[in-house]
C-alpha cells in the first residue's frame, strides 16, 4: 500500500490553476508564478540548510560531550589527588597532635629552657593546621564543581539524545518518501511500457519522479495541439494520476533558443506555457477524479535546457515536456517544522 501523506495545497496553486484557463496569460501573472516557484525552491533549500545545520549541532555537542569528559576525569583526578594529600595531612595531624600532647605534659619541666622551641613548635603546628583548613576548602569546591558538571552533562547527553532520535525519525521519513518515488517511478514505468524509449523516458529525482516526453511525441512543429500518439500516452499516465491521489504534478514545457516570428505566439515562452496548458487539459479530460488543485501547469521557454542549444540534436531534446509527479510530504513538513 502505498503510504499516505498530508499537504496543505498553498493558495498560490489555485492561482496558477486559474491559468489552465486562460489561451494567452499576461506577463505580469508569469512574474509572479515565477516569484512563487522561486519562494518555493527557497523554502526547500532552507529545509536543507536546517537539516545540515542540525547535522552541524549534533556534531557539536558531540565534540562538547568528549571535553566534558575529559574535564570530568581531570576533576576525578584531582579529586584522588586530594583525597591523598588530605589523608596524609590528616595522618600528620593526628602525629602533631600527640607530639603537642607530650609537649604540653612536659611543658612544666621544659618551660625554663625550651620556651622558645616550644613556641616554634607550637607556630608550625597552627600553620598546618591552617594548612589543611584551606585544602579541605579547596577539596570541597572541586567537588561542588565536580557534582555541577556532572548534571549539566546528563542534561546534555538527554538533548543529544532526543535531537539525535529527532534526527533519526527525520532519516526515517526521508527514506520512505525516495521508497515512495521509487514504487511511483515503477507505476509510471509499467504504464508507459509502450511509449519508454521512444521519445519518452522517466527518472527519479530528489524523491519526485520525471516523465520526459519530447516534442515529436506530442506536437507537431510550434504547434500546441496534442497529436493522436501523444493523447495516447497522456491517457496512460492520467489512469495512473487517478489511482494515486497523494502526488502533486507540475507539468512543464520547454523550448529551444530558436526565436518564433510571426503568428498569434508571442515567443518560446509563449509556447511553452500554452504547451503546458495542453498537456494539462488532457490530463484533467482522462483523468475526470483528478483534482485540478494538484496540477501546476508552467512554462520554462528556453530558460532551462538539457543541453547547450548548439546543435539541431540538442535543440531537439531541449524542446519537450516534463511533468514532474511530487509525492505529498504532510509528515516531513510537519517533522522538520517541530524542529
Amino acid at each position: 500500500m502505498t503510504p499516505k501523506f498530508k499537504l496543505m495545497i498553498p493558495a498560490t496553486a489555485l492561482a496558477v490553476t486559474a491559468l489552465v484557463f486562460n489561451a494567452c496569460v499576461p506577463a505580469r501573472q508569469y512574474d509572479e508564478m515565477k516569484l512563487k516557484k522561486a519562494t518555493c525552491e527557497e523554502e526547500n533549500s532552507k529545509l536543507k540548510t536546517e537539516n545540515a545545520s542540525y547535522i552541524s549541532k549534533n556534531d557539536e555537542l558531540n565534540s562538547r560531550n568528549a571535553e566534558q569528559k575529559k574535564q570530568i576525569e581531570k576533576l576525578e583526578n584531582d579529586t584522588s589527588s586530594l583525597g591523598t594529600a588530605q589523608r596524609r595531612l590528616t595522618n600528620l595531624y593526628n602525629e602533631l597532635s600527640n607530639s603537642y600532647e607530650k609537649l604540653v605534659a612536659n611543658n612544666d619541666k621544659l618551660l625554663a629552657s625550651k620556651a622558645d622551641e616550644t613556641k616554634k613548635v607550637i607556630g608550625q603546628l597552627q600553620m598546618t593546621q591552617e594548612e589543611l583548613i584551606k585544602k579541605q576548602d579547596e577539596m570541597a569546591k572541586k567537588e561542588a564543581a565536580l557534582n555541577e558538571l556532572q548534571a549539566s552533562l546528563g542534561k546534555m547527553q538527554g538533548n543529544l539524545r532526543e535531537r539525535e532520535e529527532k534526527v533519526r525519525d527525520l532519516q526515517r521519513m526521508l527514506d520512505q518518501k525516495d521508497s515512495v518515488a521509487n514504487a511511483l517511478r515503477s507505476i509510471v514505468s509499467k504504464a508507459l511500457t509502450g511509449f519508454e524509449g521512444n521519445g519518452l523516458t522517466i527518472t527519479k529525482k530528489d524523491g519526485n519522479v520525471y516523465v520526459s516526453m519530447d516534442e515529436k511525441l506530442l506536437f507537431a512543429s510550434g504547434s500546441t495541439v496534442v497529436d493522436k500518439r501523444g493523447e495516447d500516452a497522456l491517457k496512460q499516465l492520467a489512469q495512473v494520476l487517478e489511482s494515486n491521489k497523494d502526488i502533486n504534478v507540475r507539468i512543464e514545457g520547454h523550448t529551444d533558443n530558436v526565436p518564433i516570428s510571426g503568428g498569434p505566439i508571442k515567443d518560446n515562452w509563449d509556447l511553452s506555457v500554452l504547451r503546458a496548458t495542453s498537456v494539462t487539459r488532457i490530463l484533467t479530460k482522462y483523468g475526470a477524479t483528478i483534482d485540478p488543485v494538484r496540477l501546476i501547469p508552467s512554462g520554462r521557454g528556453p530558460y532551462l535546457p538539457v543541453e547547450p542549444n548548439t546543435t539541431a540534436e540538442s535543440k531537439r531534446k531541449n524542446r519537450r515536456i516534463e511533468v514532474v509527479l511530487i509525492p505529498k510530504l504532510g509528515d516531513l513538513m510537519d517533522a522538520v517544522q517541530d524542529k
